[in-house]
């Protein structure tokens, strides 16, 4: 299902495109999920289960856990991140992400990561999952001195790419607000994957989809239909 097809229809063919990783190439709610309930439990909290999961996870830990856990943010962090290691490689693409992958390589597309997951771990799964070749760049939480939605991890990224947001068409694809924001910070043109189920990420606004037109598509393989990639 494609949310506004007029939108991307408009859309100028991209020179390169930038992806978030969770849960717009790869299906790991279930693992964030489990990860972070263990957390809770552990720091004598209830869980938050997978809605509120869905609905509230968007920024990177050292980020989103001082908000949470206030002074005992690290100790916190290193209960989520034994939990979350000890499941990853678990991880599995999301229906027609691998797909998606190989038509822009083919067609000389750079591709590129930017995730708020710590860069190790993201740099693991990608390995795992036999694809870390095919981006110019993953870069992870901590990678660089700012984490998404700051601009910094895509200016890492795409360093040495010959790329210039301001002259080239480059697209971040992503699921939350915070891939938005980052895109717009950065000059690039924010598109939104949208959660199984056609549901949009509630971290993202309804007034802001409405306003600026953003495009939003729920299935990979329809983007490279609808595109004709």
């Amino acid at each position: 299902m494609i949310h506004n097809e007029k939108a991307f229809l408009r859309l100028p063919k991209p020179k390169a495109v930038v992806f978030d990783w969770d849960n717009t190439l790869v299906d790991t709610w279930p693992l964030i999920h489990r990860a972070i309930d263990t957390t809770m439990n552990r720091m004598g909290r209830k869980g938050w289960g997978l809605e509120k999961v869905r609905d509230t996870v968007h920024k990177s830990m050292r980020e989103s856990f001082p908000e949470i856990f206030g002074d005992d943010w690290q100790k916190a962090g290193e209960i989520y991140k034994s939990a979350y290691r000890a499941i990853h490689l678990d991880v599995q693409f999301l229906s027609g992400a691998l797909e998606l992958i190989n038509r822009l390589e083919e067609l000389g597309i750079l591709q590129f990561v930017v995730s708020n997951k710590i860069g190790a771990t993201l740099r693991k799964e990608a390995a795992k999952l036999g694809v870390e070749r095919k981006f110019f760049a993953v870069i992870g939480a901590a990678d660089s001195a700012y984490d998404k939605p700051s601009k910094e991890p895509v200016e890492l990224a795409l360093l040495g790419s010959n790329l210039d947001p301001k002259q080239d068409e480059i697209w971040f694809i992503g699921d939350t607000i915070a891939d938005v924001e980052c895109a717009k910070a950065s000059g690039l043109r924010p598109i939104i994957y949208g959660h199984s189920g056609n549901q949009i990420s509630k971290t993202i606004p309804e007034k802001m989809l409405e306003d600026e037109a953003i495009p939003v598509y729920f299935d990979h393989c329809e983007l490279i239909k609808l595109l004709g990639l």
